[in-house]
């Protein structure tokens, strides 16, 4: 014989009465800690955009976010855009973790100087002796620092925009090679390369 709605109810009201109430403490999950991430993020840019309606005026932001790993020297950088700033920098971070870029090492700077190219600007890139520290400025300093290069020497020349520099300095370590992937390249030892 089918159950009816009443039946159903009764049988639920019964289940309730069984089962003691249990709290859960919402200490807990504040208290609970996060895994410290490798990963860190640096704001560089915050945009302010107006566009003048019929009804007044609407404002959205758009945020220029570099992530990176200083441990395996990957880097990445992304633009976020949102009638918010938390929710600009996020959508920043997440589209900056699918476009990193690794960059090869020559213990604490980089292998060979290199320019980087974006537009109007162009960032030198220059190994520097160990203990120069990070010699730049603006978005090139953010992208160095959180990609783990510890030496060197930068200059920017054609604009001092923030988003062009940012996406000159990672063009510019795009181009890096080490010894072992040009030895692998053509082929040869390492030996025969370096000389």
């Amino acid at each position: 014989m089918p159950m009816n709605e009443n039946d159903r109810q009764n049988d639920r009201k019964n289940d309730r009465q069984d089962r003691p109430f249990e709290r859960r403490d919402r200490r807990d999950r504040r208290d609970r800690e996060q895994p410290e991430s490798d990963w860190g993020e640096r704001l560089v840019a915050l945009n302010r955009v107006t566009k003048v309606v019929k009804g007044g005026k609407n404002f959205r932001f758009a945020a220029l976010v570099v992530v990176g790993n200083e441990k395996t020297h990957q880097v990445g950088a992304a633009i976020g855009k949102a009638k918010e700033v938390p929710e600009a920098i996020r959508k920043a971070k997440e589209a900056a973790m699918k476009h990193l870029v690794t960059v090869p090492m020559s213990g604490t700077t980089i292998p060979h100087a290199i320019d980087g190219l974006f537009g109007t600007a162009k960032v030198v890139l220059l190994p520097a002796e160990e203990g120069a520290g990070v010699i730049a400025g603006g978005g090139a300093r953010a992208v160095l620092e959180l990609a783990g290069v510890k030496d060197i020497r930068t200059k920017t020349f054609g604009t001092n925009n923030r988003i062009n520099t940012v996406k000159a300095t990672l063009e510019g370590l795009k181009g890096l090679r080490n010894a072992e992937t040009v030895a692998k390249m053509r082929g040869k030892t390492v030996e025969e390369i370096v000389g």
